[in-house]
């Protein structure tokens, strides 16, 4: 008998349909010389220190640091999880084969690799590896299933993780409590959670002993367009206010127009943290809000896998490319001109060097009725994938320079001279993308006119208080603010945390109270303790 361990019943339930195995019993599925099991979450965990050393349960200082000269398993105290713990096990006594049908993924490697080693199953093991839950991918995924020890640096990865967390998290959460808890709180420490207050502390800290300083910034109106004064902020009004005497009066007078011919690139495809960050700006959905829909429309087949942390598909998607794009029906009028000639293929989308354990969140193709919020993030997911593949929107950069008297003005902007990819996103007349700037009026080198200077005090202001979407950017970079998609792609190596536990991390971090929500502002501070 083969046996199939998938991560949740529901996953299971589908690969039954697939393989025949429609008999259910108590805790698996049967048939066609397949049974078919699950796990629910995490139904084995290390062991607690009381486990290794029961005097290790006190938290006391003397018994640190506790470090145990191996780390072992255990099956969760819950009865539901021991029962089910009990049944797979039977099932793995009995099985030719054990085919591993966890998330593909690092966590999901880890859960079920915990599960078969702690049943001490010691036969073959085979991996299904796949992107998608359609009933294509399933098939293709057990045509071609993996042997278990292409997957062992995976697993060891998240293991050392585990015991990276266990040490740090249990050790460190022990010692700053009792020193500094004052015996009325628990002073949680983490190797994700406690850089990201840092980040959190670091910026609150900043607003706090902001000190706004003036300045004064000299502007003129000209055609409907704001000038700015060459001269930059002055920090002394004197020295500004000679600059307006001088404009005062003096025509306005264009000295050069300088125009720059470029291209735009459709916005990269989605991965996890983009999804969020892109969410939580547009909809106001919190990174948890946002990763726990994905993982729904994956679970009904809408979308791939979504804890991915590229933008890039690998070259073997392209040939299914059109396939996808002919079943958005919904999306029709979009895909028509796509339809019926060469898709094209970028290198900037289909790169398999960028592409590890799982491409981009992409479509799959079907399409079945949403609820509202499942609908804003699926749509958002469709015409990313839609706008990879249509022409680049042709642009002219512009840059005038003017002045009145002899005090320099300049303002810049941009001209769309072909929408290509824009058109995807436009909805009633309206656009998608936010950031795209105003469009100047035609303005000739030489011509002169009335205009309207304004010279006015400002003050400057502190950082902003991170919003969800800013603070999942600076964990995935580290830190550094980087909006440039190629340089926060270089950066990602360097981040905190993995983009399946960002939210998780901050929600943990709401839950613990060192940080509390405002909702107006959708803004996340530290609070002190």
């Amino acid at each position: 008998m083969k046996v199939c361990i998938a991560e949740k019943p529901s996953v299971a339930r589908e690969i039954a349909n697939i393989l025949g195995a429609n008999t259910k019993r108590d805790g698996y599925f049967e048939g066609n010389g397949y049974a078919v099991t699950y796990t629910f979450g995490h139904l084995c965990t290390l062991l607690e220190p009381k486990d290794y050393k029961p005097y290790w349960k006190s938290w006391d200082l003397n018994n640190l640091p506790m470090l145990p000269e191996r780390f072992n398993t255990k099956v969760s105290d819950d009865n539901g999880i021991q029962k089910q713990f009990n049944i797979i096990k039977s099932l793995f006594d009995k099985a030719a084969v054990v085919i591993n049908c966890g998330d593909a993924g690092q966590e999901g490697e880890l859960i079920q690799r915990w599960v078969i080693n702690q049943a001490n199953y010691k036969g073959k093991v085979q991996r299904l590896w796949i992107s998608s839950l359609t009933e294509e991918a399933i098939k293709e995924g057990f045509n071609n299933l993996k042997e278990e020890e292409q997957y062992d640096n995976l697993f060891y990865a998240g293991y050392s993780r585990a015991i990276g967390d266990w040490l740090l998290g249990l050790n460190a959460t022990r010692l700053y409590t009792v020193k500094f808890g004052r015996d009325r709180q628990v002073l949680s420490i983490g190797r994700v959670q406690t850089p990201t207050l840092a980040m959190l502390v670091e910026r609150y800290s900043e607003i706090r002993n902001f000190k706004p300083q003036a300045y004064w910034e000299l502007q003129t109106t000209y055609r409907e367009t704001l000038f700015n004064c060459e001269e930059g902020r002055f920090l002394k009004k004197e020295d500004g206010e000679r600059f307006a005497n001088k404009v005062k009066e003096a025509e306005f007078e264009i000295t050069s127009v300088t125009k720059k011919k470029g291209k735009e690139y459709a916005p990269k495809l989605f991965d996890l943290t983009g999804l969020q960050v892109y969410c939580n700006n547009k909809f106001g959905f919190s990174a948890d809000d946002t990763l726990k829909i994905a993982q729904k429309l994956y679970e009904m087949k809408v979308v791939t896998y979504p804890r991915v942390d590229t933008t890039f598909l690998p070259n073997d998607i392209y040939p299914k490319v059109p396939g996808t794009l002919k079943n958005l029906s919904a999306y029709a009028s979009l895909t028509a001109p796509l339809l019926g000639k060469k898709i094209k293929k970028s290198s900037k989308v289909f790169n398999d060097k960028k592409v590890t354990d799982h491409h981009a969140i992409i479509p799959t193709g079907i399409q079945i009725k949403l609820q509202y919020n499942q609908q804003q993030v699926y749509d958002i997911i469709v015409r990313r994938f839609i706008g990879v593949f249509y022409p680049d929107s042709d642009i002219a950069n512009t840059a005038v320079t003017g002045k009145a008297d002899d005090v320099s003005f300049k303002t810049t902007g941009k001209e769309v001279l072909t929408k290509g990819w824009r058109v995807v996103f436009e909805v009633e007349g309206k656009t998608k993308k936010t950031s795209e700037s105003g469009v100047l009026p035609t303005f000739e080198k030489g011509e002169k006119g009335p205009h309207e200077p304004s010279f006015l005090q400002k003050e400057t202001k502190p950082p902003r208080n991170y919003t969800e979407a800013s603070l999942l950017r600076a964990m995935e970079t580290a830190g550094k603010q980087v909006d440039d998609d190629e340089m926060r792609e270089l950066m990602k190596e360097n981040g905190i945390g993995r983009p399946s536990t960002r939210a998780s991390i901050i929600e943990t971090l709401f839950k613990r109270k060192y940080i509390e929500r405002q909702k107006k502002t959708n803004h996340s501070y530290s609070n002190w303790y």
